[in-house]
């Protein structure tokens, strides 16, 4: 009779240690490490990760629109190549000079664009508006697009807030000549 009192008592307590056990292996087991969702890339990181912009990135940070590019944007972006940067010569090191920012702020922004405008919209453009101010005349002739004197090279690289164009050239904003009436 003890014998059967004993079972009789620990039975469900056994049986509840190893159902708990069973459980706990189990979820053990389930519980898989979720990769982390992949923050979406701004267009100063996209720029970064692209090896032919690294002058391109250089001049940004050293102008101080970095911030302004990772902002809400949306932007579009012409981004001169590192081909582009070395028809300049010498020219670039004296933007970086910290009497030239102002210099080298209009000419990046001469660069970009608000708005996020694909390569469809800019082939379907006459013109577009720069963040310096300036109108770019936009040409297509069979399928090269042409951006002021600069020929668009690669196409939609897509950013969180934006996207960028890569050009072969420099795109000088025309000063404003004031006409005296």
């Amino acid at each position: 009779m003890l014998k059967h009192s004993l079972v009789r008592r620990w039975l469900p307590v056994a049986t509840i240690v190893v159902l708990a056990g069973w459980t706990g292996l189990s979820l053990a087991q389930d519980k898989k490490p979720t990769p982390a969702e992949p923050k979406a890339k701004n267009v100063v990181d996209v720029a970064k990760d692209t090896h032919s912009l690294k002058t391109f990135c250089k001049l940004v940070d050293a102008a101080g629109l970095a911030e302004t590019l990772k902002g809400k944007g949306p932007y579009t972006v012409f981004a001169p190549t590192e081909e582009a940067f070395k028809t300049m010569g010498k020219e670039v090191d004296n933007l970086l000079k910290p009497e030239n920012k102002a210099k080298l702020e209009r000419l990046l922004k001469n660069h970009i664009v608000e708005g996020q405008k694909t390569a469809a919209d800019v082939k379907a453009m006459k013109s577009v508006k720069t963040l310096a101010g300036c109108e770019l005349e936009i040409t297509v002739e069979e399928e090269a697009v042409m951006v002021g004197a600069a020929k668009v090279t690669k196409a939609d690289m897509s950013a969180s807030n934006g996207v960028i164009h890569l050009v072969d050239a420099v795109l000088t904003p025309v000063e404003k000549v004031e006409v005296e009436p």
